[in-house]
């Protein structure tokens, strides 16, 4: 079911899952002001959607998503290159704040600030043949939209450096190896694989799958001591919900539980 029209993306949702796809394949997904504004605004309507349990992003055609428009950006003043990074970077914090986990199915090319997109998503499930990189260094600059800090939180600050110093590109094999994605599956089944996942998730407590979500995410940015304090109160929260009663009795009554979100 679609949700809304828009230019330059698609917005869908099915069976609880959101699904976002970049949708300029033609010039493999780059981003534009455009498409700034057009994710920025699908990211509050499946934030507020009550349905939506889990979002699903993509690109459209044989790319995830191949960083800047380089043709736009090279027309732009100094000011507005500003506010267009401005844009993408609230758009990749308001993911990792997002209500639902978020999971990047990445179809293909995720370069520059499509594989900052990538990383501002929980979980990353790559086809293969994909390829990844941070190349900007290539072109003379750094990655802006989050890439030198979510990276090196990610796959530890040696491969990071390896990625953001030579711009190399690698495979998805290897960004498995690193830690990088979650999963490598088979060319074009990176939807699916999402799906499953997915599915593996909504099956679970909502409350408790958001508050969980919620408390890596603020927990990542405080020291240990006062992370584990957030993530405590997180817990107790959950023993207060119909759902933890209903789960631990589904769990004595050997059955599936029956969450309601309550």
């Amino acid at each position: 079911m679609k949700i809304k029209e828009y230019n330059t993306i698609i917005l869908e949702k099915k069976d609880g899952i959101g699904y976002l796809t970049l949708n300029r394949p033609e010039v493999f997904n780059a981003i534009s002001n455009e498409v700034i504004a057009e994710v920025n605004d699908a990211i509050n309507i499946v934030d507020k959607d009550e349905e939506i349990k889990v979002l699903i992003i993509t690109g459209a055609g044989k790319g995830f998503q191949a960083g800047a428009d380089i043709n736009e950006l090279n027309k732009m003043s100094v000011m507005e290159i500003l506010r267009w990074n401005e844009g993408v970077l609230r758009n990749n914090a308001s993911l990792e704040k997002l209500r639902q986990p978020v999971i990047a199915a990445m179809n293909g090319l995720a370069m520059g600030g499509g594989l900052e997109l990538a990383i501002s998503c929980q979980i990353r499930i790559a086809a293969e043949g994909a390829k990844l990189a941070l190349p900007e260094v290539k072109l003379g600059i750094i990655p802006g939209t989050g890439g030198t800090q979510r990276l090196p939180r990610l796959i530890g600050k040696g491969r990071a450096y390896e990625m953001l110093l030579t711009g190399k590109t690698i495979t998805a094999e290897e960004a498995l190896e690193w830690g990088l994605v979650n999963k490598v599956v088979p060319k074009g089944e990176a939807v699916k694989a999402a799906e499953e996942m997915a599915k593996e998730i909504i099956a679970n407590g909502p409350i408790a799958v958001e508050l969980c979500k919620d408390a890596v995410e603020i927990g990542m940015d405080l020291p240990l001591e006062q992370a584990i304090q957030y993530s405590q109160k997180n817990c107790i929260t959950c023993f207060s919900t119909e759902d933890m009663k209903e789960g631990t009795a589904a769990f004595l009554e050997k059955r599936k539980a029956d969450f309601k979100g309550k």
